[in-house]
């Protein structure tokens, strides 16, 4: 057979399709295109190209062969993608469509899904990983999908752990391996009509992110938004007056729905804003967590909004682990060496504004609308301590609750006593971000010699 023939023969699957619109036009070469196993073409099809002009590495696995299985020959190819990806500092693209493991390979199948496990956690923070769930995905290998910084599933795919139908047999109303599912639980960030919307979609977050650990985001054309923030608006609202037009792609919006997690650009660079919008419970703090460390270990700056009363105080939530959950929050704030700013929009009390908007928060500057309230307590909690006599000689609380907002608790108290960088008006937001960003671009911080923090997980 002449090699046009064999090239013909191979490039119309499924997998090839998805790596011809990830890439851009012309600029896929392939890896191991005539590898074989067990007489047929290996499970997964491999290689590299440039994705808006920049290098990226991926490997799409092909649901026509075999089911997509997991074999020994599967993961030397992906191995190959992981190896090249890292000598070169490109992000690395998986595209996931499988039925499991190749069981004609017998203990050989275990030990390559253990590589590409093993490969996938030992480039975290070095490369940007993006997992796009094409087709099925389960098990150990919807663990080394889920391990990926985003993860982008199409609604016609399955993402699970235990198989669905194993699940159905113990509950039989039980709604598992769903987009609509795991976009609930936080399992994954973004969700897509189809495969190919899916892979358009990795493009689209690939723009957002640095080549490696040691590069910085690349700079995109950009426009002013059209409004400004204003008092009193929703999280993600305030983000798009401060963010360059057009410019968010907010992550796992159905997930841990009072934290706003999202990718966009200011004046042109790649900036992660985080925005609390009431109270913070268990999966906003997952959610921010894992959102935060990401940008730090890619070095893309933290703009953090806060207006938020406190972390969730409910039984449910204490018995749920709610203190965990907020020390996780707090230890990967603590730890973080990108630049960060916190603009307190709203509320900010006690813990929540130590942990998230404070300078115990790790922030390099903090600023605060006019309109503000910073307080240890909430107003109503703190003039039953502080203000108990003039309570008992009839003054009503909630007037009392209000002077106390507008006194002891405004941002410009909070500024005198140097806790704020500067109080602003929602409207000044974007240009005291961008100063901020500006002047934090060199920023580095030593730290302090250790194998690892141990983080209260």
């Amino acid at each position: 057979m002449k090699l046009s023939e064999k090239k013909a023969e191979i490039a119309a699957t499924p997998a090839r399709k998805r790596l011809t619109v990830l890439f851009d036009e012309g600029s896929f070469t392939e890896l191991d295109a005539f590898a074989r196993h067990g007489g047929d073409s290996v499970e997964v099809v491999c290689g590299f190209g440039t994705v808006d002009g920049s290098p990226v590495y991926a490997f799409s696995q092909d649901g026509t062969v075999k089911g997509g299985a997991i074999g020994r020959a599967q993961a030397l190819k992906i191995k190959k993608v992981y190896d090249l990806a890292v000598k070169t500092g490109a992000p690395v693209v998986g595209i996931y469509d499988s039925n499991g493991l190749y069981l004609g390979d017998g203990v050989e199948s275990l030990a390559a899904c253990s590589d590409m496990l093993r490969l996938s956690d030992d480039v975290s923070g070095v490369v940007p990983r993006v997992s796009v769930i094409a087709g099925p995905c389960g098990g150990t290998l919807a663990m080394i999908a889920e391990g990926a910084d985003i993860v982008i599933m199409s609604e016609k795919a399955e993402f699970f752990m235990t198989a669905p139908d194993v699940v159905r047999a113990q509950d039989q109303d039980a709604v598992t391996g769903t987009a609509t599912a795991c976009a609930e639980s936080g399992l994954t960030h973004l969700t897509a009509e189809d495969d190919m919307d899916a892979v358009a979609k990795a493009r689209l977050v690939l723009s957002r992110l640095p080549l490696n650990n040691l590069s910085t985001a690349p700079i995109a054309e950009f426009a002013a938004p059209a409004v400004s923030p204003a008092a009193g608006e929703p999280a993600a609202k305030a983000i798009a007056g401060i963010a360059d037009d057009a410019s968010v792609i907010e992550l796992q919006p159905s997930f841990g729905k009072n934290a706003v997690t999202a990718l966009a650009t200011v004046n042109g660079s790649s900036v992660g804003f985080v925005a609390y919008d009431g109270a913070v419970d268990s999966d906003a703090c997952i959610k921010a967590a894992r959102f935060v460390s990401m940008c730090d270990a890619f070095s893309i700056p933290v703009v953090t909004l806060v207006n938020s009363t406190g972390y969730e105080n409910t039984p449910c939530a204490e018995k749920g682990g709610m203190l965990r959950r907020a020390a996780q929050l707090s230890h990967v704030y603590a730890q973080a060496t990108t630049p960060m700013v916190s603009v307190i929009t709203g509320d900010a009390y006690g813990a929540v504004y130590m942990t998230l908007a404070g300078r115990a928060a790790n922030a390099d500057l903090v600023y605060a609308w006019e309109g503000a309230a910073i307080s240890a307590l909430a107003p109503e909690a703190a003039v039953s301590i502080l203000w108990n006599e003039r309570l008992a000689s009839g003054e009503k609380r909630e007037a009392l609750a209000a002077e106390y907002r507008d006194t002891a608790a405004s941002p410009f108290e909070a500024a005198a006593n140097g806790a704020l960088d500067g109080v602003i008006e929602p409207a000044e937001t974007r240009a005291a971000v961008i100063a901020a960003l500006d002047t934090l671009c060199g920023k580095r911080v030593p730290t302090l010699a250790r194998k690892h923090t141990n983080m209260p997980l």
